[in-house]
Formats: C-alpha cells, structure tokens, sequence
C-alpha cells in the first residue's frame, strides 16, 4: 500500500467581476454581446477553426465577421475565454460575472467597452457577498 503524502489546496479563482452600467438596457446589451461571441467560440470548436489550448494569432472568418458587427475589440488569443466555464447574469443595472478562471480580459473589454463601471474581486476574500461559486 502507498500513502500519498502531499497538501491540497483550492486552486480555483471564485473570481467576481461586476460591471455597473448607467442603465439595464446597457448591461442586457452587454450580456448579449458575451452570449454571442461565447456562441461562436463553441461553433468555432465544432467545426475546428478554434482549438483550446492552442491560442491562434489569426481570427476565423465568422469569428472576425462577427465582432466587426459587434464592434468590439478582443484579441485573437483572448477568443477562447469564450469557452471557459462562467456565470452571467443581469441584476437591475448590473452584470454579473462568476468564473473560476483568472483569464478574463475579453470579459473586461466588453463591459469596459459597453461603458461600465467594473468591480473585480475574489470571493475567497470577499464571501459576505452574494456573488462567487455556488450562489
């Protein structure tokens, strides 16, 4: 018999990010923009233009027609945040994003780009809030 002789840890983010808009049309705007480009991510790996894991520095053709109509700027590389396990939801004038993921910079632009105020903060740190990992 072996005895494993190690220390765990909780190695999640529990990352909080809410951005406040001036209005609920602009964080429902907001949210849909998310909706959209985390729709196309997936249509990307289906069909194989995006591989997680394997950043490209190049968009795919629909990937790039679609934020030329959104008009949002996010990089080639951050494209595949899209894919990662995230909460969004609208409460009142706010968006509200949970995800265990430190990557989160294409989130941040379209909030930031969308004109909200943006609060960002762990929930390990911060758990008298309503927001973070099983809430």
């Amino acid at each position: 018999m072996k005895i494993w002789y190690q220390h765990g840890s909780e190695h999640s983010a529990n990352l909080v990010m809410i951005g406040h808009f001036e209005n609920a049309s602009d964080a429902t705007k907001a949210k849909e923009i998310i909706d959209a480009l985390t729709s196309q991510v997936a249509e990307d790996q289906t069909n194989g233009t995006l591989t997680l894991g394997s950043p490209s520095d190049r968009y795919g053709s629909a990937m790039l027609d679609l934020l030329g109509r959104l008009n949002v700027s996010i990089g080639p590389q951050e494209v595949e945040q899209f894919a990662y396990e995230v909460s969004v939801k609208i409460e009142g004038n706010d968006l509200v994003l949970t995800t265990e993921e430190i990557d989160i910079s294409a989130f941040l632009k379209v909030m930031f780009l969308k004109g909200a105020r943006i609060e960002v903060y762990s929930a390990h740190d911060y758990p008298d809030t309503a927001h973070g990992k099983d809430r």
